[in-house]
C-alpha cells in the first residue's frame, strides 16, 4: 500500500488530522500538504486537516477544538447543545480548561471556562464523534455547572438545563446533587428542583 494511500485511509479514521499524526504513525508529515495540494485534503484550521468535500456533522467546530485540545473539556451551552438538553444554539464552544492552562489557540469562536480540581475532572464522559475522541461533561455535572455560572449564561437557560434533565430522565437526582455539591450550588438548585416536582 502507498504512503498517500495509508495517509488518506487514516484520515477518513481520524476524521481529522494533524501532521503530528502522520509522524505518531512513522509517516512523513510532507503527504499531508502533497494531498492538500492535490485537492484531496481540506483544511479547516491552521494544523487541521479532513478530507476534502466530507461533511461532517453540526459538531465540526467541537472537533477542531477536541483535536486541537485533547484535554479540554466541553461545558455549558456546548454540553447542552450535544445532550440535546436546550434550545440555545451558541454561536461559541464552550469549554472547561484547567485555571493555570494557556487558552486553545485556534480558529473557532471559544468561550474558556477555568476551573480546578473536581470541578474540572468530576463527570467527564469521553466520546467519540466522527472518530474524534471529545470531553463532555456528563448532563448532571452540566446542569450544577448552568447553576453555578448562571450569572454568564442565564439563570432561563440553567432552568431549561434542569426540566430537560428531569423530564428527559438524563440521570438521577443523587448524582446531580453530588455535582452540586462540588459546584457548592445545592442551595441554589433545590428550591428550583423541588418545584418542579
Amino acid at each position: 500500500m502507498s504512503k498517500m494511500k495509508k495517509v488518506l485511509e487514516l484520515v477518513e479514521e481520524k476524521g481529522i488530522i494533524r501532521p503530528k499524526d502522520l509522524q505518531e504513525e512513522g509517516l512523513p508529515k510532507k503527504y499531508i500538504y502533497r494531498l492538500y495540494d492535490q485537492g484531496k485534503l481540506e483544511k479547516i484550521d491552521r494544523g487541521l486537516y479532513k478530507l476534502a468535500g466530507k461533511s461532517f456533522s453540526e459538531n465540526e467546530m467541537m472537533l477542531s477544538v477536541a483535536r486541537k485540545s485533547p484535554d479540554a473539556a466541553f461545558c455549558l451551552l456546548t454540553a447542552l447543545r450535544f445532550y440535546e438538553m436546550t434550545t440555545q444554539n451558541p454561536h461559541q464552544i464552550w469549554v472547561a480548561i484547567h485555571h493555570k492552562d494557556k487558552e486553545p489557540s485556534i480558529n473557532v469562536p471559544l468561550k474558556v471556562v477555568r476551573m480546578t480540581g473536581k470541578s474540572l475532572k468530576g463527570g467527564i464522559e469521553k466520546r467519540e464523534v466522527d472518530n474524534v475522541p471529545i470531553r463532555v461533561f456528563n448532563p448532571a455535572k452540566t446542569v450544577a455547572d448552568c447553576f453555578k455560572f448562571r450569572n454568564k449564561i442565564g439563570l432561563e437557560v440553567a432552568l431549561e438545563a434542569l426540566r430537560e434533565y428531569k423530564s428527559k430522565d438524563m440521570g438521577t437526582m443523587s448524582e446531580l446533587w453530588e455535582f452540586a455539591k462540588v459546584d457548592r450550588v445545592q442551595n441554589v438548585i433545590q428550591p428550583y428542583a423541588e418545584s418542579m416536582q
